[in-house]
């Protein structure tokens, strides 16, 4: 006598696709990979490209960036973001200028000042956001312009460039024996930072699931508001340290310092796969964007590149950065539902 089992096939053989398919089916691989290739193809047709001090003016230009798209990254996994940032850093220039200006010669008094500001106006967007409900793109839209005008009145169209060489050229100073900006130490040491906090605690964890659904992370004991609140700090802290760098990079305090510089970190935390609904992304992929669109913004530019284009090029990458993770994700899913179905076999009973 015979009777119809239902028997499931072993599933430790398929437990999931291979390793080198997940591995090249992640974002932060197609990234990382997109880099290698605008490295090799630029080295190749754009003169000067692959020379040391073109990667040194990489460097420089993206340590700013990245310093912000750090805290950027976890703002954004919570569902929220700060488009604020660039005038913080222009308000943090300006009032470290007009310190200076008006006497105040101590550097590091000035520095940490900087970074207090810089905690007090990321805190004001926190409060509004935290404490008034208010949706964080409509605040940081207005703190951008708030923060912007403050900055112009406290030092108009001046320029204060009177800084004491030693701490200009030492901003910008190499490690020795490379060309390398001695800078990007501390913003190595700041990524381990924000990387060890984003993956190796539950703060982290918390973060995804705050962006995935913030009433229900209330529920199991999550300070949502709370946790959104000092990240806010921590972005305008971050910002006005990329505004001390700025300040002492070009040996100028302006007002204007570094207008529409949150559209290039917001770009490169986009690019780098963090889901603007929050829940989704993560720091490397982050800044192998910020490295990805360095290299091509300098490359394109040595190759005469006009004004208009690159940021023609800013905007598609910024479009892309939405749709092709969902493109990935929609692919590794797809794989994912490939699996053996459950076979009927007859089997003696």
């Amino acid at each position: 006598m015979a009777t119809d089992t239902l028997v499931t096939p072993a599933r430790t053989a398929k437990a999931g696709p291979p390793a080198w398919r997940r591995l090249f089916g992640s974002w932060d691989a197609v990234l990382i990979l997109a880099l290698l290739v605008v490295v090799l193809v630029a080295s190749a047709t754009i003169e000067g490209v692959g020379s040391p001090r073109f990667y040194r003016f990489v460097a420089l230009e993206a340590i700013p960036i990245a310093l912000i798209a750090l805290p950027m990254t976890l703002v954004i996994i919570t569902g929220e973001i700060d488009l604020s940032v660039a005038s913080t850093v222009g308000l943090t220039c300006s009032v470290l200028g007009q310190l200076w200006y008006l006497g105040v010669t101590s550097l590091p008094l000035l520095i940490l000042l900087s970074l207090l500001l810089g905690a007090v106006l990321g805190a004001v967007n926190g409060v509004f956001i935290t404490v008034f409900g208010l949706p964080s793109l409509a605040v940081t839209i207005g703190t951008l312009a708030l923060y912007r005008g403050l900055a112009y009145v406290v030092l108009g169209d001046r320029a204060i460039a009177d800084y004491p060489p030693t701490w200009t050229q030492n901003a910008v100073a190499p490690i020795p024996g490379t060309v390398i900006p001695w800078f990007v130490l501390v913003l190595a040491a700041l990524a381990v930072v924000f990387g060890v906090l984003l993956y190796a605690t539950p703060i982290g964890r918390s973060l995804y699931a705050i962006g995935n659904n913030a009433e229900a992370s209330n529920f199991a004991g999550i300070s949502v508001l709370r946790t959104k609140f000092w990240l806010f700090v921590a972005t305008g802290a971050m910002a006005a340290l990329a505004g001390v760098f700025w300040t002492f990079r070009f040996a100028s305090a302006r007002a204007d310092n570094a207008t529409g510089l949150e559209l290039a970190v917001v770009a490169a935390v986009l690019l780098g796969g963090v889901s603007i609904f929050g829940g989704r992304g993560g720091l490397v992929g982050v800044i192998a964007a910020v490295a990805l669109l360095g290299i091509l913004r300098n490359a394109l530019q040595l190759a005469d590149v006009p004004a208009n284009a690159l940021t023609i090029v800013t905007g598609t990458l910024l479009i892309l950065s939405v749709v092709g993770p969902n493109l990935v994700r929609m692919a590794r899913e797809r794989l994912r539902r490939r699996r053996p179905a459950t076979t009927l076999e007859r089997k003696p009973s």
